[in-house]
Parts: C-alpha cells; sequence; structure tokens
C-alpha cells in the first residue's frame, strides 16, 4: 500500500510517500481502507521533532481517518467490512490507504457525511468540546468567543457552544473567515482590526465572554485578561511561543487560565466527548466544514497550509 512516511524530523519536505506493507489486525482491532484522512497543527509539531510526543522514526503521521471496515480482528462482533467508519485515533498513522486503529477508537460515520467530512471529526471536535465543556465548564447560557474560528478546531467550537445552549462569537481574519463564523450561526468579529475586542465588549454590554478559547496564546494571552467576563475562564488550545503577562489582570477579575491537551484527556473524558459529538453528528447539529481536498502525495503542501494565518476550515487529504 501507499504511504506517507517520516525518516528523520524536520521540515514538511520529510514527508515521503512511499510503497510499505499493508498490517493486518490483530485481536480487538480493526483494519481500515482509508478514503480521507484529516491534518491536524499537531502533526506538523510531530513531525518538525519539537513536540513533547516524538514517535519512534519511521512513522506515519496522523490520527484522524475515514473509510470502510476493511478487516476486523477476534473479539469484534459489531463491525464488519464494508461499513462506513471514522477514527478518533490510530495505530499505524492515516496518511496511508490503510490503516489500523483499536475499536474503541472506530465509529460508524452517520450516513449524512462524506468520508472527507468524516475526517474531519477526530481531534477538532474532541479538541474544541474538551476546551469547552470539560475543561472551560461551560454553562447553558455563558458566551464563548472563539479565537481563529474560522480554522479546523474554530468551527466546531462554534457548533459545539452553539449545540451547548451558548452565546458564541467567533474573530476570523478574512471575508471568507468571517463568512463561515456567520454561516454556523455565531456573531463575528474582524481580529484584523485593533479594536476587535471593543467590539466583543459592546456584543457582551460590557461584561466580557465567559469563556475564551485561544489558539495562539503566545499574541493573545494578554489582550485576552483584559476582555475576560469577572470570573471567566481562558483555555489555551494553542500556542506558538511565550508571552509575558500581568498576574493582576488574572486577580482583578477571579479569572483562571487553563490550558488543554489531548494528549491528557482520560478514557473516560473522551468517551464521554465522543457521545455527544456523535449524537450531534448524527442529528444534524454539528456537520464539519472541508476547506481543501489534497492528494495524499502532498502531504507536504498540506502540513504548509495548515500552518498559513488565515487557514480555513478543515484540510483533509485523499489516498
Amino acid at each position: 500500500m501507499k504511504a506517507v512516511l517520516v525518516r528523520s524530523f524536520g521540515g514538511p519536505e520529510v514527508l515521503r510517500l512511499e510503497e510499505t506493507p499493508r498490517p493486518e489486525p490483530g485481536p480487538g482491532q480493526v483494519l481500515l481502507r482509508v478514503f480521507a484522512a484529516g491534518v491536524n497543527p499537531v502533526e506538523t509539531y510531530i513531525r518538525s521533532g519539537s513536540y513533547q510526543h516524538r514517535p519512534h522514526l519511521p512513522y506515519t503521521p496522523g490520527t484522524d481517518a475515514a473509510g470502510q471496515v476493511e478487516a476486523v480482528g477476534s473479539g469484534i462482533a459489531d463491525l464488519s467490512p464494508g461499513d462506513r467508519v471514522f477514527t478518533s485515533r490510530t495505530l499505524t498513522g492515516s496518511y496511508a490507504e490503510y490503516t489500523l486503529a483499536q475499536r474503541d477508537c472506530v465509529h460508524l460515520l452517520p450516513k449524512r457525511l462524506s468520508y472527507a467530512q468524516g475526517a474531519a471529526v477526530g481531534v477538532p471536535y474532541a479538541a474544541a468540546y474538551r476546551a469547552i465543556f470539560q475543561r472551560g465548564r461551560a454553562r447553558p447560557g455563558e458566551t464563548v468567543l472563539v479565537h481563529g474560528a474560522s480554522g479546523g478546531v474554530g468551527v466546531p467550537a462554534l457548533q459545539l457552544a452553539r449545540s451547548g445552549g451558548l452565546c458564541a462569537i467567533g474573530s476570523a481574519g478574512s471575508e471568507r473567515g468571517l463568512a463561515l463564523v456567520r454561516e454556523q450561526g455565531a456573531l463575528a468579529v474582524d481580529h484584523r482590526e485593533p479594536a476587535h475586542l471593543r467590539r466583543v465588549q459592546e456584543i457582551t454590554h460590557g461584561r466580557g465572554p465567559d469563556i475564551i478559547l485561544e489558539m495562539l496564546a503566545n499574541v493573545n494571552l494578554s489582550s485576552d485578561l483584559d476582555a475576560v467576563a469577572a470570573g471567566g475562564r481562558i483555555v489555551v488550545v494553542g500556542s506558538r511561543g511565550r508571552i509575558e503577562i500581568d498576574p493582576r489582570a488574572v486577580m482583578s477579575r477571579d479569572a483562571a487560565i487553563y490550558g488543554m491537551s489531548l494528549w491528557n484527556a482520560t478514557p473516560a473524558d473522551l468517551a464521554s466527548a465522543y457521545e455527544s459529538i456523535i449524537d450531534g453528528l448524527r442529528d444534524g447539529v454539528l456537520s464539519p466544514v472541508v476547506g481543501r481536498e489534497l492528494p495524499l502525495s502532498e502531504a507536504a503542501l498540506a502540513h504548509k497550509a495548515v500552518m498559513e494565518p488565515g487557514s480555513y476550515a478543515k484540510i483533509v487529504l485523499l489516498p
């Protein structure tokens, strides 16, 4: 089969499409024929060698995939070859024609969704759910501000916030991105404008958002502390460097700053998240948005694109 392999850590150019043996499922494992694989920013950090978790070389990147069950290992009776599924984690990497996953990481794909949409579920929706509800402890009626709301995690965050009874505000930096935020039923602010947080204050009648989802904490965290409501929570979903903050800004609002990483989620956390996510996908409340589809051979281009400012919705690879 064809698969993308990383034989040394480095830039996007280390992603090479090669021929490799097809894996076979062991007990409790599922072999998927991959029709679409999701691309996430975390995969660029892992590929560079700068992330806290470094896989053994060589490896195939990716955790999110959608496709059909090809074969199942012993002990699995509730899935059959041909079933439409998506994964929330793989054992052998998703940038490939076939991938292995544990049974509890394979979920039936609702018929209303395409395979490309299925590949856009795993990391983005789980990260958004964990940030809003498990770390941010959101309550119905509260207001959430999602920075970078037109991106891969931002769009799911807006959908999940609205489905959970929250007032959603999303920032974006392009007309196309702002339109996408509005399409999700959220209020949009243009973060290219220096006074965009003033607009957030106007929307919240001077109170500020109860929760802020921060995708670029090294740029925005200090200003977030001046904008968040009293007793508010800032959840750091992404950061690409260091920042200096004034602790008095936290103290004066009784605010809290939470970090968020899917690596730290317990099996119970993930099970709870995916139960809610799958219900929303089935009911049509949640609907993944795919912004760009690229062939598997262009994985390097996908890794460049997913890190560019103003990234739009989800990027998927098609084997």
